[in-house]
């Protein structure tokens, strides 16, 4: 059953897809969920529909969220499970709200052609590339939930996308009830 892990009793897994920017988050996260009938949230477009964030960041060029607000926004909406979140950032997230979390990878040549095709340029750049190179978010998800549940994924192609969503459609699959 899913969140047996987490001490929660969820019918259906709660799944995090983190990654650096350009990884290809939102499009395997929405194509799992078409995949699944599962809920997809993009953190990033919440923090803009519900104002859930404190202004923005010039240097960035992106808002600066407030966690505690996405937390709460998002708490009764995780208990019952059945939901993707995507995000770029995954230490704030409360561990027991999730089964699986998925680090999305892409070699560094891709993430760059990826990045300035959306008009990332000078520190956002830079800083988005060398948090791939330096595999932050990896290390950040492995320091922050349980070994068993962290995978990284490759995310350079459309096929490695359509072979992650089969793959952890497979594993939502798996933890159904007969």
């Amino acid at each position: 059953m899913a969140g047996s892990n987490t001490g929660t009793r969820r019918q259906r897994p709660n799944i995090l897809i983190t990654g650096t920017p350009g990884t290809g988050k939102s499009t395997t996260a929405a194509a799992l969920a078409e995949a699944t009938n599962f809920r997809h949230i993009c953190v990033g477009d919440l923090v803009k529909e519900k104002n859930l964030h404190e202004g923005w960041d010039d240097k960035f060029e992106c808002h600066i969220i407030n966690e505690d607000l996405v937390i709460d926004e998002l708490e009764d909406i995780m208990q019952g499970g059945g939901i993707i979140v995507d995000y770029h950032g995954c230490d704030f997230f409360p561990e027991r709200w999730f089964d699986r979390v998925v680090v999305l990878q892409t070699e560094n040549s891709v993430l760059y052609d990826r990045l300035t095709k959306r008009g990332y340029s000078g520190t956002k750049l830079s800083n988005n590339l060398e948090c791939e190179i330096f595999q932050v978010l990896l290390e950040e998800a492995r320091d922050s939930y349980k070994e068993g549940i962290v995978t990284a994924l490759q995310s350079n192609t459309v096929e490695d996308i359509s072979n992650n969503v089969a793959s952890l459609a497979d594993w939502i699959g798996s933890l159904r009830p007969c």
